[in-house]
């Protein structure tokens, strides 16, 4: 995920400022995925579960990512692709939803994981973040085709 975020980042990066922030948000939700989840270079221990407090950070960070996402960045993108012709249009209008219907997993993640404490149950959080990567890897393979397909047709 994160080679694929340095690639979008060198495809696109310096083309719109306000892709520009959720790109780099992107980058610091991916980089606290890593380390919750130990991967390299984060490797930790497997059988210690997480400090509480980079899970909150983690949990932060993945609202603020989908709220630039929902409330900012793909009306942006919508609305331009729109005003492109009706490929454009039809292809973000059929992108949109599938990016949609990832949300709500991502939020049910954050409700059962944000501000947890010492005592909170833990015992299937890493299959939950095992698959919160997965949900994120396809959600971000989708926001890359909305940003592919703006900047290639119409810039």
């Amino acid at each position: 995920m994160l080679t694929q975020l340095e690639q979008t980042q060198q495809k696109y990066g310096g083309a719109n400022t306000v892709i520009d922030t959720w790109l780099a948000e992107r980058q610091e939700l991916l980089v606290k995925y890593c380390k919750l989840a130990g991967l390299p270079p984060y490797d930790q221990d497997a059988r210690v579960l997480p400090d509480v407090d980079n899970v909150n950070d983690f949990c932060q960070i993945l609202v603020d990512y989908l709220s630039a996402g929902h409330f900012e960045v793909y009306n942006d993108i919508v609305k331009q692709c729109q005003e492109h012709g009706p490929e454009s249009a039809k292809l973000a209008e059929t992108i949109y939803p599938q990016i949609s219907a990832t949300t709500s997993q991502l939020v049910d993640f954050n409700d059962k994981y944000t501000a947890i404490n010492v005592k909170a149950d833990l015992s299937s959080f890493d299959e939950d973040l095992s698959v919160i990567g997965q949900i994120l890897e396809e959600r971000l393979e989708l926001e890359d085709e909305l940003i592919h397909t703006l900047y290639a047709k119409h810039s």
